[in-house]
């Protein structure tokens, strides 16, 4: 069973107030979302009797039999066990599949005695479409938890649910000025949220106030610039790569990237055939497919072959070949693909 989607929180929290289920995998790259979607479970399968807990941490190589022994020995103590299965890499590597299938195929109402909760980072959609996995998302026996992060249009009305945890409300630039300053950051954004818990009443904020107590913690990195062009998001891009030169990043690396993008969006653009099924040919994660179908659909002042063009032409002025500042002409680029 899958408790995914924009509300995968709140149903989360509704569906540990029933009896819980013999499995849970969290998946997920964002940090602070896999932490607390964790913590839940594990406080629920405290107050429900599960006082004792072993963690086990997927490294190359793993013995799986591991997770057998853990799941089928008991609690020493004669209780209930948590069974924690760390998966660090999103990898299981040699016998994972099929030792997880055997548990999903073991579990049931009868195994009460012991609860699965798995972590799974870096899991893609690769790892996603697997057999093992497909089986674990349509089993009653297993709840998969998706940690989806908020988009960037999104992130105001999340920091505003967050704000009405603690009892405070903040207008709405107030509320874009945070999300401008963590820049999909979400432990950064929960820090800011929980700072103006401490510094200022319940009730609410005004823009002033939440100017004074927020820090630019922006999290500027290549993806980021990367998002920020294909779609469309000047601002969000100018203000990303004076970050990223503020910061010393090689131009050379970010301009590698971008043509990456740029070369894609050249194929996919490209006359004759079916858009589509290039798309799917090219085996991107559907966040940056759905970028790049988003990209594609969007009117620019120039086209992107001509900006693969430039993108080579801006790379060889930061090594130095031709009159002409990268960084500027980088800028210009992307004012005229946005």
């Amino acid at each position: 069973m899958n408790l995914g989607g924009t509300d995968g929180t709140s149903r989360l929290a509704a569906h540990l107030n029933g009896p819980l289920a013999p499995i849970y995998a969290i998946h997920g790259d964002d940090p602070l979302l896999v932490i607390e979607a964790a913590d839940a479970i594990r406080a629920a399968a405290r107050a429900k009797g599960f006082d004792e807990r072993e963690v086990l941490t997927v490294s190359h190589p793993f013995d799986w039999k591991q997770l057998a022994y853990a799941t089928q020995g008991g609690s020493l103590f004669g209780g209930c066990k948590l069974v924690e299965l760390r998966v660090p890499t999103g990898k299981l590597g040699r016998g994972g599949p099929e030792a997880l299938q055997a548990l999903l195929d073991q579990s049931g109402p009868a195994a009460t005695d012991s609860l699965i909760l798995m972590t799974l980072h870096e899991f893609g959609w690769r790892e996603q479409k697997t057999a093992w996995f497909q089986n674990f998302v349509s089993s009653k026996n297993a709840i998969v938890i998706p940690c989806v992060p908020p988009g960037i249009k999104a992130l105001p009305r999340w920091l505003a649910e967050r704000l009405a945890r603690q009892q405070q409300s903040a207008p709405p630039d107030a509320l874009e000025y945070i999300a401008h300053h963590v820049e999909g950051n979400l432990l950064a954004a929960n820090q800011e949220i929980l700072k103006l818990g401490l510094l200022y009443p319940t009730g609410p904020l005004n823009l002033e106030q939440v100017r004074a107590a927020v820090a630019d913690v922006a999290r500027l990195d290549l993806d980021m610039l990367r998002s920020a062009l294909l779609d469309g998001d000047l601002p969000r891009f100018s203000r990303t790569l004076a970050g990223l030169r503020e910061q010393g990043e090689a131009l050379p690396l970010m301009l590698y990237w971008l043509s990456e993008d740029i070369r894609a969006m050249v194929q996919l653009t490209a006359p004759g055939g079916s858009p589509e099924q290039r798309l799917s040919s090219m085996r991107m994660p559907p966040q940056r497919a759905q970028q790049m179908r988003s990209a594609a659909s969007r009117r620019t002042k120039i086209s992107w072959r001509s900006a693969l063009e430039s993108i080579a032409r801006i790379d060889r002025l930061s090594k130095g070949i031709g009159q002409g500042d990268p960084w500027t002409e980088l800028a210009a680029l992307a004012l005229q693909l946005c």
